[in-house]
């Protein structure tokens, strides 16, 4: 009775320390994402990186290549992150140095760009961006896991709406004064390398801020440590004991095949517009910023509805809607012949993109018991870094043998199937909770 008793107190304790903190800890997270991801945007959008890579390799195979080192760099980082936070009462510590390394790849890439051309600019481009998603990996566990200690999940839509609303704005922004000016002028040398340091400043002033806000509780109990060897052991029993989590992963990973066509998304516009980066770098720059802002623009748009839906049906209902929304835009790029249906079809995929996000990195939280969480995250990003790695590269040989059009229907053929999966077989774990 005094053991359970003192359980009780413990957890009474750790509930009182995140509603008193709770108003400090929002607003730490709100400013860590609108300035962070705002900055991330411009790096992870399909638009900068693969016009980037295409000018200093001129091939699309190189397209692919760097996309899919970025994924592969997240493969196994995930389980080894998950490893390290699982059995630690403070998290925070961890998941800034995550971070930290995460913006160094990207002042990298600036650095890279300033200073090198050609081959070299390449090679340092790929070293980079591999580096980059090998942080991003145990970093995403990390941060996640930070948000669930400390919001509460009936609050996570609307707090990651809210931010991406903002940032999505400031997003839109920045990325048309990137393509129009930084990278049509070829600001300091290079306007992409130039793009490339704004990131690496609004994602540090990020990061800063929520150093400085944020209050993390110590948990009343946390997983005893692990070698990371015996921890794999459990991975089965993860899946075995959770159906809803296991086929969740199978829907969640099937959906990256977006990344089949998602380096050569501009690369297809500017081909159809009849737009060259090397004969008019005006328009090529042009073109990126009108493309980019209506990306990025529909998570100014679509963002609240994404998370007061959540919050009210569960993030499963906004896994399925932003799965179509995917499909159609995709299948609306095939059909554009000006800027202004490119720039619709950039708005679809976008907003699509926006809900996906949003869902797959909050519905993990809700499966099984919180001591797993860390190794949830890690074994579901895992899973869709190792599809995400492989696509670009089916990617890149479907456009080197069919075209750009091949890429897209490929992509399309996973998600349709993403989309079966998540309708027959992917459970709302909230139901759980509801008793239903």
């Amino acid at each position: 009775m005094r053991g359970s008793s003192a359980v009780v107190e413990a957890d009474a304790a750790y509930d009182k320390f995140v509603h008193d903190n709770l108003k400090r800890n929002y607003i730490g997270h709100f400013l860590h994402g609108m300035l962070g991801m705002t900055g991330f945007r411009l790096v992870n959008t399909p638009t900068f990186v693969p016009a980037y890579l295409y000018s200093i390799s001129g091939s699309d195979f190189w397209v692919g290549i760097g996309t899919s080192l970025q994924q592969l760099g997240g493969i196994v980082s995930p389980v080894i992150g998950a490893s390290q936070v699982e059995h630690r009462k403070k998290i925070l510590p961890v998941s800034v140095t995550l971070g930290l390394l995460m913006r160094v790849q990207i002042l990298g890439l600036a650095i890279s760009g300033w200073f090198l051309a050609g081959p070299p600019a390449l090679a340092f481009a790929l070293l980079f961006l591999f580096m980059l998603g090998l942080f991003q990996g145990p970093q995403r566990v990390a941060f996640q896991l930070l948000l669930a200690k400390v919001i509460p999940v009936r609050m996570r839509g609307r707090l990651q709406a809210w931010r991406n609303l903002i940032g999505g704005f400031i997003a839109a922004l920045l990325s048309y004064f990137a393509g129009s000016w930084l990278i049509a002028n070829h600001v300091w040398g290079n306007g992409y390398a130039t793009t490339f340091f704004v990131s690496f400043v609004l994602t540090s002033l990020g990061l800063t801020a929520l150093q400085i806000m944020m209050r993390e509780p110590e948990p009343p109990t946390v997983r005893a440590r692990m070698r990371l060897r015996e921890r794999m052991k459990d991975f089965p029993a993860l899946l075995r004991e959770d159906k809803g989590f296991a086929w969740f992963m199978v829907a969640r990973s099937l959906v990256m095949g977006f990344r089949i066509a998602q380096p050569f998304l501009p690369l297809y516009a500017a081909s159809v517009l009849g737009v060259s980066h090397e004969m008019s770098p005006g328009e090529f720059g042009v073109m990126l910023a009108a493309l980019s802002v209506a990306y990025m623009g529909a998570d100014t748009v679509t963002n609240l509805i994404w998370g007061y839906l959540s919050d009210r049906q569960g993030f499963r209902s906004t896994f399925l809607y932003s799965t179509v929304i995917n499909i159609i835009g995709i299948a609306g790029m095939m059909l554009c012949n000006s800027i202004e249906t490119f720039a619709l079809a950039f708005f679809l995929i976008g907003a699509g993109q926006s809900g996906f996000q949003m869902s797959t990195t909050n519905i993990v939280l809700e499966y099984g018991h919180p001591h797993d969480v860390p190794m949830r995250m890690a074994l579901s990003n895992t899973a869709e870094g190792a599809v995400g790695a492989l696509a670009p590269l089916v990617g890149a040989g479907l456009v080197l043998l069919w075209g750009y059009e091949a890429s897209f229907w490929a992509s399309m053929a996973m998600m349709a199937i993403a989309l079966g999966v998540a309708l027959w077989r992917m459970e709302e774990p909230r139901n759980r909770r509801a008793g239903l």
